[in-house]
């Protein structure tokens, strides 16, 4: 009984939980299906919403393919209309130009015809002016022997006689000609070349005092010889080896003498040398000292004598390596001529001409201060001191105008401008006023004579006078021998002699007398 009892309960226990099961999967059944129904109502949206997108993408697109094929049709037509115009254009073009040739066919027909009956009217009248010619040839051929019959002479030699005749007249015409202009030109440029230069001269009023390289130093005693040679000679070794220059100790009382081609080495020398004998202690390490000490004071008196010229001048923007030359023309003299001071005053003076001729005076002052550049560094290159300063200006940038005035301020290039002119004119004026330089008197004399040998050398020479100190050189001619245009060319072949045979400083003037005098006696 109990037994039964507790499977009663059991299978009760069981039927409970299969209803509870049962409830449970039915619910749960009705919740997949209520989410399934929610599902399937989603999609259906899902679906009519996209039928309804692409329903209306469509549609779009169909409104933008008939607007493209609108627009298609449209650039089609015009584009056709275009072309149309254009092969309308081209047709109407083609007719003008057939009309146009139309024309010029006519033209050129009417000109045809025009030029074949003018041929016939040519070679009708070409047949008469020959028999023209050659009636004129034979009564021309008849006049000319009966010329020849009563002039006792041929055609050919009447013609070269009087060939002969207008030739030697026209030579003397031109002559006399050429000499009356020169005279009128040579009065009127003297007059205005004095005017010119003596307003140059009035404006430069500065004083000048030509300066002298010293190449013997003095000493106080002779004692001082013994200890600048030093012990087996190390001293003057040591000083020659750091100066450059040759230290000449002979029998001169009291001095010594210094060599060398750089002015600036021997100045370097000449000043260390002083020094060291005043001090007295005279060695090698102290000769380095004393000369590398010297050595950067010239260098820096260079520099400062240089921008010193140019700040004079009023010149700018020159180059650094051009303002060290100038400065170093300090030490460089020519006849015991300072060249930096005579650069100086070429300048002034080229400056003032310049602004007389109405010229531009800054140029002409550039041109002036470096002409004589060259002279610096001569000792060390080759050649003529202006070609060698044009070479210099050139390599440091100056314009052409001035690099031209350098080269040919003595013609070792032709001018072909006038600021070289100037150049001369200030360059003569610098060198040739009394006392501005000075030559030995055996040179001079030397000059002289030369000078009147070659004047005496020409034909027809009477007599030569070398006058002004040689600046002049007279010279008087025999008039039988020596016409007045004959004269002239003299003077420009004793010119042109004297330049290839003379070496002088400045110009020489050639001066050619010629007189005739006629003398009678009253009794």
């Amino acid at each position: 009984m109990t037994t039964q009892n507790g499977l009663t309960i059991v299978l009760g226990i069981l039927a409970l939980l299969f209803l509870f099961l049962a409830i449970y999967f039915f619910q749960r059944k009705k919740a997949i299906e209520g989410r399934l129904k929610k599902a399937e109502e989603t999609a259906e949206d899902i679906i009519a919403r996209a039928k309804r997108e692409a329903e209306s993408i469509l549609k779009e697109a169909s409104l933008q393919a008939k607007d493209y094929m609108l627009q298609v049709r449209s650039d089609f037509e015009k584009e056709s209309q275009r072309k149309k115009e254009e092969l309308q254009k081209l047709e109407r073009r083609l007719i003008q130009k057939e009309e146009m040739l139309d024309r010029r066919t006519e033209v050129v027909d009417k000109r045809e015809s025009e030029v074949n009956r003018k041929e016939k009217e040519l070679d009708s009248k070409s047949a008469k002016l020959d028999s023209l010619i050659k009636d004129y040839e034979e009564k021309s051929a008849k006049v000319m022997d009966e010329l020849e019959r009563v002039a006792g002479m041929s055609a050919e030699e009447a013609k070269a006689e009087l060939m002969s005749r207008i030739e030697e007249e026209a030579k003397m015409d031109v002559a006399r000609r050429i000499k009356a202009l020169e005279d009128e030109f040579r009065e009127e440029a003297d007059r205005k070349a004095q005017k010119i230069i003596a307003l140059a001269i009035q404006k430069y009023a500065a004083d000048y005092v030509s300066d002298k390289v010293v190449t013997a130093v003095s000493l106080p005693s002779d004692d001082m010889k013994g200890r600048i040679i030093g012990r087996e000679g190390r001293n003057i070794r040591a000083f020659e080896a750091l100066t450059g220059v040759d230290l000449i100790i002979d029998d001169t009382p009291e001095a010594v003498i210094l060599s060398c081609f750089n002015p600036v080495r021997r100045e370097i020398a000449r000043i260390a040398l002083e020094r060291l004998v005043a001090d007295g202690r005279i060695h090698p390490a102290r000769i380095e000292e004393v000369v590398n000490k010297v050595t950067k004071e010239v260098e820096q008196q260079i520099k400062e004598a240089g921008e010193q010229a140019i700040f004079d001048l009023g010149i700018h923007s020159m180059h650094p390596e051009l303002i060290k030359l100038i400065g170093k023309l300090k030490f460089r003299t020519s006849y015991g001529q300072n060249i930096y001071a005579h650069s100086l005053e070429v300048a002034f003076l080229s400056g003032a001409i310049a602004s007389e001729l109405g010229l531009n005076p800054k140029v002409a002052k550039r041109a002036g201060l470096l002409h004589d550049i060259g002279k610096a560094v001569d000792h060390e290159v080759e050649g003529p001191h202006a070609l060698i300063g044009a070479d210099l200006a050139k390599k440091y940038g100056e314009s052409s105008r001035v690099v031209h005035a350098i080269a040919a301020h003595h013609e070792d290039e032709e001018p072909h401008d006038i600021l070289p002119i100037i150049i001369q004119a200030a360059d003569a004026l610098s060198g040739a006023r009394p006392g501005a330089r000075r030559e030995m008197l055996e040179n001079y004399l030397r000059r002289l004579e030369d000078l009147e040998k070659i004047a005496s050398s020409f034909k027809g020479v009477d007599k030569a006078y070398a006058i002004q100190a040689g600046r002049e050189i007279r010279v008087i001619v025999r008039p039988e021998k020596i016409t007045d245009e004959a004269a002239l060319m003299l003077a420009r072949d004793i010119a042109k002699k004297v330049e290839e045979e003379l070496s002088y400083p400045g110009q020489i003037k050639v001066t050619v007398i010629r007189e005739t005098r006629a003398v009678e006696y009253a009794r």
